[in-house]
């Protein structure tokens, strides 16, 4: 019941009360796009910072933690790859279905982590984003260059721009060396980012709400449906096994098994439309998996 009244309540109303500002208040789409950028590129970082530089990093695992975290996400998308040959799927439809089924909200896993387990889960929910979103973005630009339909040729100095200027990653290795340094943050430095980090996981979720489609094409049914089973209930399940066996618990654990559960991103919708993904398809899995991880989410959480 905690976790519901703390976590699972505060989230979906957060989702509703987007979707309904966007949709009868606020119909301005740049001012949505505004939010969204200061978000990723400020308060979203700010908090990560924040918290990963007052957790203690050297005694964390970070070989298990890193291969617990990725090797299930590189497996999967290779095996979509391969399901998607041998199925006959289109490109930019096949684009798509990686995106959803290894793609990460942050947002929503970051008001998950700090429900449950305060500023420590946000801490560990930041350094499990440290390996997931660089992982992601990798796999996910490297399909879409393959298999999308864009003209844009990606190649790796591409990808290493991509990489090297994202915020969360930045802000993760900002965050990551001034642990292992032992360095504190000045007073005033740390009062500004903790007022910078305080609408990160607010103005988050009313984004992700403000950004909900519920439209679904028949067709796109079993594509959704696999993404779906993939993110949010086997992904949780593998690695939560996998993060057990190698000797991770705690409240890292947590974070572990609720980085692997959390539904796909919007900004997946973008990335395909910028590199010949299938949007509409990346609309409706984005739209049904976040519904949906209001009822797998807490399941997965009390296994």
């Amino acid at each position: 019941m905690h976790l519901v009244t703390s976590a699972i309540v505060p989230v979906v109303i957060l989702l509703v009360l987007g979707f309904v500002i966007r949709q009868k208040f606020v119909q301005d789409h740049g001012f949505w796009r505004g939010l969204e950028w200061l978000n990723y590129h400020v308060f979203t970082p700010s908090l990560f910072i924040s918290s990963i530089a007052v957790t203690e990093v050297r005694t964390m695992p970070v070989w298990p933690l890193f291969l617990t975290l990725a090797a299930p996400l590189v497996a999967t998308a290779l095996m979509l790859v391969g399901l998607g040959r041998l199925l006959r799927s289109d490109g930019p439809r096949l684009t798509s279905v990686v995106q959803g089924s290894i793609r990460i909200n942050t947002y929503i896993g970051l008001v998950f982590a700090s429900a449950l387990n305060g500023a420590e889960g946000v801490a560990t929910f930041a350094l499990c984003s440290a390996v997931v979103v660089p992982t992601v973005n990798v796999l996910c630009i490297v399909v879409l260059a393959r298999y999308g339909a864009g003209e844009k040729m990606v190649t790796p100095g591409h990808i290493v721009r991509e990489l090297a200027t994202n915020p969360l990653i930045l802000s993760c290795l900002i965050g990551l060396s001034l642990s292992v340094a032992g360095f504190s943050l000045p007073d005033l430095v740390g009062e500004t980012l903790g007022l910078l980090a305080s609408p990160a996981l607010v103005t988050g979720t009313l984004a992700v709400g403000a950004g909900l489609t519920l439209r679904l094409r028949l067709r796109d049914v079993a594509d959704v449906g696999l993404s779906s089973t993939l993110r949010l209930v086997a992904l949780p399940l593998l690695v939560g096994s996998l993060a057990a066996s190698m000797g991770i618990q705690g409240t890292l654990l947590a974070s572990v098994i609720l980085i692997s559960s959390v539904p796909t991103a919007p900004s997946a919708y973008i990335l395909a439309g910028r590199m010949g993904g299938d949007t509409t398809l990346m609309a409706s899995i984005t739209g049904v998996q976040t519904l949906l991880a209001g009822v797998t989410m807490p399941l997965i959480a009390v296994m």
